[in-house]
This record gives C-alpha cells, sequence and structure tokens, in this order.
C-alpha cells in the first residue's frame, strides 16, 4: 500500500501529545441557550480543546 511521506513528518506525527492539557472554562456570562444541549463552541486553538473532547466530536 503506497504512504505518503515528507520531510519533517515524524515530528508532526505526535505533535498533538506535546500539547499542554488545557481545562477548558464555561462563562456563563457569555452563555446561550440550555446549559443541558451539549452544544459547545470554542474560541481560541481547538488543540487546547481536543484532548478534552477526544472522540466525543461528531
Amino acid at each position: 500500500m503506497p504512504t505518503l511521506d515528507w520531510i519533517g513528518k515524524k515530528a508532526v506525527v505526535n505533535h498533538h501529545k506535546e500539547v499542554p492539557f488545557h481545562l477548558l472554562r464555561c462563562y456563563p456570562d457569555l452563555s446561550v441557550g440550555d446549559p443541558e444541549s451539549g452544544n459547545l463552541l470554542v474560541q481560541g486553538d481547538n488543540l487546547l480543546a481536543l484532548p478534552y473532547y477526544a472522540g466525543q466530536v461528531k
């Protein structure tokens, strides 16, 4: 099977493991709608949210 390879691939493949974990905070004064709906808008770098929501995003 063919593979895709490029210069620096080894550094990129596991980069997500190097991003520090950040707990997302809810700001009720900026929130709208039903808090139990499960909907979420993340403002900022998506890499900060990925570890927390891994496998849960549709």
